[in-house]
């Protein structure tokens, strides 16, 4: 696979149990994922920002 086809992934937090990070298609898209221990969730930029606008309304 060409260093173009690759997808690129960053770590956005981490805590001892839990990860967020998002990966960077070659098309162009992100998706953001949550691994809230043996569970992922998986997010598209659009979910992504509604989701990060749920929590910070709990605050």
């Amino acid at each position: 696979m060409s260093d173009d086809q690759e997808v690129k992934t960053s770590v956005l937090a981490e805590t001892s149990g839990f990860v967020a990070w998002m990966s960077d298609d070659p098309d162009g898209e992100s998706t953001y994922h949550l691994e809230l221990g043996l569970v992922t969730l998986h997010f598209f930029k659009e979910e992504w920002d509604e989701l990060l606008e749920l929590i910070r309304s709990l605050e």
